[in-house]
């Protein structure tokens, strides 16, 4: 089986996913600052079997990947463009609005700290060029701090 993690890297906090490729599912899905993702990959990478790691090409980008040194399988830089933006679509996708919620505005729904996880997910999308689902129980909004 093999595992893929992506990230939406950024100055201050990274969105990260860990999928399951012949699954097309995610079965993490986490935001995290931005100095914690090194040691946060290197258990990842003990307690998984990760075949790719994949970035996407915006902020911080260059200095993450001088961090996994370590890591000696695939690591694939890819565009990220407008992902954040393509992630508020992408929220309500995965957790449609229902009942009297309607009445209420989209946007409260959304914090923009919580797109960087779904912004790596979209990543993932755009390069297997298919839509995952969720494992059971994810929480997109999931902060390590």
């Amino acid at each position: 089986m093999a595992r893929v993690i992506t990230i939406d890297p950024g100055k201050n906090k990274c969105g990260l996913v860990l999928a399951e490729i012949s699954e097309k599912k995610v079965y993490k899905a986490i935001i995290l600052k931005s100095e914690l993702i090194e040691d946060y990959l290197r258990d990842l990478n003990i307690l998984e079997d990760i075949s790719k790691i994949i970035i996407g090409n915006g902020t911080s980008s260059k200095e993450l990947i001088e961090k996994l040194d370590f890591f000696k399988k695939e690591i694939i830089i890819f565009d990220e463009k407008n992902t954040t933006y393509r992630a508020k679509a992408r929220f309500f996708e995965l957790f449609p609005i229902s009942g009297l919620k309607f009445l209420i505005p989209r946007e409260v729904f959304i914090l923009n700290k919580n797109l960087d996880a779904i912004s790596a997910l979209i990543i993932l999308e755009d390069y297997y060029k298919v839509k995952f689902t969720l494992n059971q129980n994810i929480d997109f909004k999931t902060w390590l701090k």
